[in-house]
């Protein structure tokens, strides 16, 4: 177990710690004999796992140890983070449900999307606007965490959740439009292979047939 997949990991395990201080968000919490609020604790649990998300991907190219389980864990981590995130906001009023239903119904797409992809043998990089999604993703989640504090950046927060569906949209589109040229690709290579050795077919039948015909009216000489 190298280090990138120890971060993904402990991104996993602080989702409970997470979900725990959300739900929880009139408590207040002792360490170290200093009293944190349920907010405070939240903020810095769940800035703790999104640089465990910038981390493990990056050390993980820089030191070559980029590995199966690394590949299949690292974006169930992510979509364990943020939807937990977002439910937890769900239940403590601060996010619409629809929005959550939405974002988490996305991410469930993209992944059975890729899927697909990976069993046709083609790979779907995340791209551009998927990773600017994370980022409007986190910065978004942390404005409405901020907000339980700090009620005057509750509008911020909501602009951030709007622009969260809206890279969510978009970046979902551009997935689906990859996986339709890619497909639409395979289909066509398919059908020319098809083709072509539908065509090598009849043209050593028809070498048969002449063949045959050859030997017949030799025979009758």
């Amino acid at each position: 177990m190298n280090l990138p997949n120890l971060l993904t990991l402990l991104r996993i395990f602080f989702v409970p710690l997470l979900v725990a201080a959300l739900v929880e968000r009139n408590s207040d919490w002792v360490f170290g004999g200093q009293v944190v609020s349920s907010a405070v604790l939240a903020l810095g649990v769940f800035w703790a796992a999104a640089l465990t998300d910038l981390l493990d991907g990056y050390l993980a190219r820089r030191w070559g140890q980029v590995t199966t389980v690394g590949t299949l864990l690292d974006p169930i981590a992510d979509k364990l983070l943020i939807s937990a995130a977002l439910i937890s906001l769900v239940q403590a009023g601060l996010v619409p449900a629809w929005l959550t239903i939405l974002l988490i119904g996305r991410e469930f797409a993209i992944s059975g999307l890729r899927s697909i992809a990976a069993a046709a043998g083609y790979t779907i990089q995340a791209s551009d606007l998927g990773k600017t999604k994370m980022v409007a993703q986190v910065a978004a989640v942390s404005l409405v965490i901020l907000s339980i504090r700090m009620p005057e950046l509750k509008v911020w927060g909501q602009w951030g959740m709007w622009a969260v569906v809206f890279f969510s949209l978009v970046s979902a589109a551009s997935y689906f439009a990859k996986f339709w040229g890619k497909i639409d690709e395979s289909v066509k290579a398919r059908r020319r292979r098809e083709l072509l050795v539908e065509e090598r077919r009849r043209r050593k039948a028809a070498a048969r047939d002449g063949r045959g015909m050859a030997a017949t009216s030799g025979a009758g000489r």
